[in-house]
């Protein structure tokens, strides 16, 4: 019941964040093509449910081709690589949004543990069970961990956070998702922890 839950909970308030931010998501888009030369949207393979594949969707906040600069996949406090609109939505969050699709077509939910990109943290097959233990959800937009500490964490912590919100989530269901969203909408208001720090800086 509470996976189906879950579901309803899920398409309702991405149906929702869509019919409402729609014009913000056109000026965004928008401001992301004046800016500089590239796609509007940044798009990434990441590990789901039961470490299935999917295509993540985020609005690009980095040159084209950033991934292959630099320090790679991490990106850190003046980075240089990231453009001036992509500034402005990583403060706010905004880069995030597009993700609004991937719930609509069932491949994440609005809260559960973040997906990490496909080579991130090895072979799927050879993950401890701790690590296979948060693939048992959807990933989300937004999470426990997210809230705790978001880019402070380290993975170990961030596995520990994951697991302790799958637990809880089976006794309170979307009750817990939905204390969870209103944590949300204030830390992206506070702007915590809005930059990443590569790994020797975790």
């Amino acid at each position: 019941m509470n996976s189906f839950l879950k579901r309803v909970f899920d398409l309702s308030c991405a149906t929702l964040a869509l019919v409402l931010l729609a014009p913000l998501l056109l000026v965004v888009a928008i401001a992301i093509k004046l800016d500089s030369p590239g796609s509007t949207l940044f798009i990434q393979r990441r590990l789901g449910l039961h470490g299935s594949e999917f295509r993540m969707y985020k609005f690009r906040t980095m040159i084209q081709n950033a991934e292959k600069l630099g320090t790679g996949l991490f990106s850190y406090q003046d980075d240089p690589r990231v453009t001036r609109v992509g500034k402005i939505l990583r403060h706010t969050s905004l880069d995030e949004l597009p993700q609004i699709l991937n719930v609509l077509k069932g491949e994440m939910s609005i809260v559960g543990p973040r997906p990490p990109v496909t080579y991130e943290l090895g072979d799927y097959a050879n993950f401890k069970p701790e690590l296979k233990y948060r693939f048992t959800v959807k990933p989300g937009i937004t999470g426990l961990a997210q809230l705790v500490g978001r880019n402070d964490l380290t993975w170990d912590q961030k596995i520990l956070f994951d697991a302790q919100y799958i637990r809880i989530f089976q006794v309170y269901g979307v009750f817990y998702d939905l204390y969870l969203v209103v944590r949300t909408a204030w830390a992206v208001v506070s702007m915590r922890n809005v930059i990443e720090k590569p790994h020797n800086q975790q």
